[in-house]
């Protein structure tokens, strides 16, 4: 995918507040200090356009990206850990769970996973309520660059074989570092657009 534009356009805390303009938008869901930003960053051949912080959970609403000035990407909040009121993670989920589901403009759900550790429940729990929403997904394994290649091969056939029970859709192993699985996740991408 050729990248001619990308801007962030607005961080949404309301369902009133989603863009109503219709274009097709592709959703990012991870736990926290996955690597969503990061992802965001390389495959927009930008540096800084999302924000990465240090502080696992600094993402609290929904961030849209405007791509080509034809479709959206989303980063949605982190999952697992925020230094955040049980209130307010309440709030993150129910409007994470109301957009996910009631959002006809939604093509696809890229969950990020690290890939030197198994699926935590939350990412099981998240693909078990996609496939019964009828959501479609890929499975996305991060920070692909910190391992050897027989130790990232090994581990993307475990990643694979917990996933197919999910999605028929082959795991894409990713490194934010080097670029690897960037072309291939475009082209995941590019088909449901």
């Amino acid at each position: 995918m050729k990248i001619i534009s990308s801007e962030f356009i607005r961080s949404v805390y309301a369902l009133k507040d989603l863009p109503q303009d219709r274009k097709p938008q592709i959703a990012f869901a991870g736990r926290s200090n996955v690597g969503k930003s990061s992802l965001l960053n390389v495959l927009l051949n930008r540096k800084k356009l999302a924000h990465v912080s240090a502080t696992p959970g600094k993402t609290q609403c929904l961030n849209f990206y405007l791509v080509n000035e034809s479709f959206y990407f989303v980063d949605l909040p982190g999952y697992g850990y925020a230094r955040a009121p049980k209130t307010l993670k309440s709030d993150w989920q129910g409007l994470i769970e109301s957009y996910l589901q009631d959002t006809t403009a939604l093509r696809l759900v890229v969950s990020l996973v690290d890939l030197r550790r198994p699926p935590t429940p939350l990412d099981l729990e998240l693909w078990q309520w996609l496939v019964a929403n009828h959501r479609p997904f890929a499975v996305v394994g991060t920070k692909a660059d910190k391992l050897g290649a027989a130790e990232r091969s090994r581990l993307a056939g475990s990643l694979a074989m917990e996933s197919a029970q999910y999605s028929a859709v082959e795991p894409v192993a990713f490194s934010a570092l080097t670029g690897l699985g960037k072309d291939l996740l475009w082209r995941k991408i590019a088909q449901l657009l």
